[in-house]
């Protein structure tokens, strides 16, 4: 028995210097000149972008709201981009480190994108019912996300930054007019659902204006004339800026955009169309892969996870088809148990004390980053998707799981599972989190992310539910096998679209067939689909390259592959373009034998 012991303390002894070999193999030896230009690159990055600054719990620039469709501002982002391309080329084929060298692969990818997305002119559509800044300000105005409202200096903050949105709306109009000019403007499908998310900014009932709701939630520590302050410079705000400018943009896409959008749904309908489409992809899957590749691939795993599917059925014991059981978990009663929201939230939230005793037998490293559930807005709701906001390295915003919730009565009990699997624990809670806590990584990789790689382990994740103790309930693994048939479905879908093989309806009719979602849903995600082309094709592109890795390490290293380390591995080194990444991972791979 003492032996067994002795062999099993030693061989756990062993299993834990692996790891922190492998770990040390990739620790970075620095080259201060080289992470100096990278601490420089993060820094005046952030006064472009300022409000990932916000997002990143750093306050620094909350006031700041740039005109980032305008004219001098793509200049002055321009002149940043080649001053950093100049200053890293002094670095190249120099000895530097293997993790420096890691750094300076993905900083010169992020380079090289950027200078090719400006030939685009993407500015000309810069307003979608998806992802845009109209329907990003309210969030952040509504004092329950990102931007902090706490001191008097907070709401002065967003003052400033608000009012700049002015400008903003009206260089939109004015690039839309541009679009227009040439044949680059967006679906008529689009337009129709933008118009009412920006009417519904224009609410002239102070109490229901969802920009209100700092001024309703004001600390008690504010005096009774800083109260009075900042209720009448929101109400100045409201009713001289932000509502004109709302009213502005809705009456322009209702009565000059919309008659001149276009029926068609993919931008092979537009001007430069496939040029466009092919630097989303390399955008998003971080990949040179071409469009006919990704659609082949998106086929063959649609009809391999359906016939995973199809023996499921049958360990089921249901007669039907194959849509007969998707329909049958569409309708039944019993996969509809919510009356409130807050049923659903605690439904998710009950599924992290089920799965932690298992998460230590996959990962040797988790975050010390909280965690949250809760519901997106409703004005948003019904056009969002489930999806995991960061949270602050020192503690003073967890990490967010939002869930779209339109009518908890009709909200699915089915794939919640592998949802929670997927946009927080172990996905992208653990992934993101873990990245911005790792204090080897410079700041410009910490906070860097990129769609191949976040929800390509996102859908990785998911894979990992039987492991986690998840899926003991058939129709759980059903959704779980449905989601990655969903995440198939989309390369087929997106590409088809945008390369003009398929229409919006047929798009919507192959995603109901094939992946047995209903109508509404469908609808959702391929308008997502056409308002971000390029974005769904990342989540299967970067999960089947992790899959290939890890099957390609499982058979060169034998007993010498540990699943945790390999797990370790990947979330310490942060997010990389998937090329750069697989070089990273033979790093570590060589460093376990």
């Amino acid at each position: 028995m003492r032996s067994t012991q002795l062999f099993s303390k030693l061989a756990s002894l062993l299993l834990a210097l692996s790891f922190l070999f492998s770990v040390i193999a990739q620790k970075p030896v620095k080259n201060e000149s080289f992470n100096k230009v990278l601490d420089d690159y993060y820094e005046e990055g952030l006064i472009l972008r300022p409000m990932n600054a916000t997002s990143r719990g750093d306050y620094r620039y909350n006031d700041l709201l740039p005109n980032d469709i305008s004219a001098p501002y793509l200049l002055k982002q321009h002149n940043y981009y080649v001053k950093y391309q100049k200053l890293l080329s002094v670095f190249k084929g120099k000895d530097l480190s293997s993790f420096d060298k890691i750094s300076y692969d993905i900083i010169q990818f992020q380079i090289e994108l950027a200078l090719e997305k400006e030939k685009l002119h993407l500015e000309y559509m810069p307003v979608n019912q998806f992802r845009s800044l109209p329907n990003v300000l309210p969030s952040l105005g509504s004092g329950a996300d990102i931007q902090p409202f706490k001191t008097v200096k907070d709401y002065e903050n967003w003052l400033k930054r608000v009012n700049a949105f002015t400008d903003w709306a009206d260089t939109a109009i004015a690039n839309c007019n541009k679009g227009i000019a040439i044949g680059m403007v967006l679906p008529k499908a689009l337009v129709i659902k933008v118009i009412p998310q920006l009417e519904a900014q224009t609410v002239t009932d102070t109490l229901k204006n969802i920009f209100y709701g700092p001024v309703k939630n004001m600390p008690s520590s504010f005096s009774d004339n800083e109260k009075a302050n900042i209720r009448s410079a929101y109400l100045s705000a409201l009713n001289n800026t932000i509502i004109p400018a709302y009213k502005k943009l809705a009456d322009y896409f209702k009565n000059v955009y919309l008659p001149k959008s276009r029926s068609t749904a993919g931008l092979s309908a537009m001007p430069n169309g496939a040029e466009i489409y092919q630097h989303l992809i390399k955008d998003f899957t971080t990949t040179n892969k071409k469009p006919e590749e990704i659609y082949e691939t998106g086929l063959k795993e649609v009809d391999r996870i359906t016939n995973e599917i199809e023996k499921l059925k049958i360990q089921i014991g249901f007669k039907g088809t194959v849509r007969e059981l998707y329909d049958y978990t569409l309708t039944d009663k019993k996969f509809f148990p919510f009356k409130t929201d807050e049923q659903i939230l605690d439904s998710f939230s009950s599924i992290l004390p089920r799965i932690e005793p298992n998460l230590k037998r996959l990962f040797n490293i988790v975050p010390k980053t909280q965690f949250a559930v809760r519901a997106i807005d409703k004005f948003k709701a019904s056009t969002s998707a489930a999806n995991y906001q960061s949270g602050t390295t020192d503690g003073s915003r967890p990490g967010f799981f939002n869930v779209p919730i339109v009518d908890a009565t009709k909200y699915n009990s089915v794939g919640m599972e592998s949802l929670f699997a997927h946009e927080a624990i172990p996905g992208h809670h653990f992934q993101i989190s873990l990245q911005q806590e790792n204090m080897d990584l410079p700041k410009a990789r910490k906070f860097y992310n990129n769609s191949a790689f976040a929800e390509g382990w996102g859908l990785y994740a998911e894979s990992l539910g039987d492991e986690l103790g998840l899926y003991k309930d058939p129709y759980q693994k059903l959704a779980a096998y449905q989601s990655e048939l969903f995440r198939s479905i989309r390369l087929v879908v997106d590409v088809g679209m945008h390369t003009g093989k398929l229409t919006r309806e047929e798009a919507i009719k192959y995603m109901m067939d094939k992946g047995g979602r209903a109508e509404q849903p469908s609808v959702s995600e391929v308008e997502r689909y056409m308002a971000n082309p390029a974005q769904a094709l990342a989540y299967k592109t970067g999960e089947l390259k992790i899959k290939e890795l890890k099957a390609k390490y499982q058979k060169n290293l034998g007993v010498k592959f540990n699943i945790k380390s390999f797990h370790d591995a990947i979330l310490s080194g942060g997010a990389m373009p998937l090329v750069v990444f697989e070089r990273y991972m033979d790093n570590w791979a060589a460093s376990q034998k």
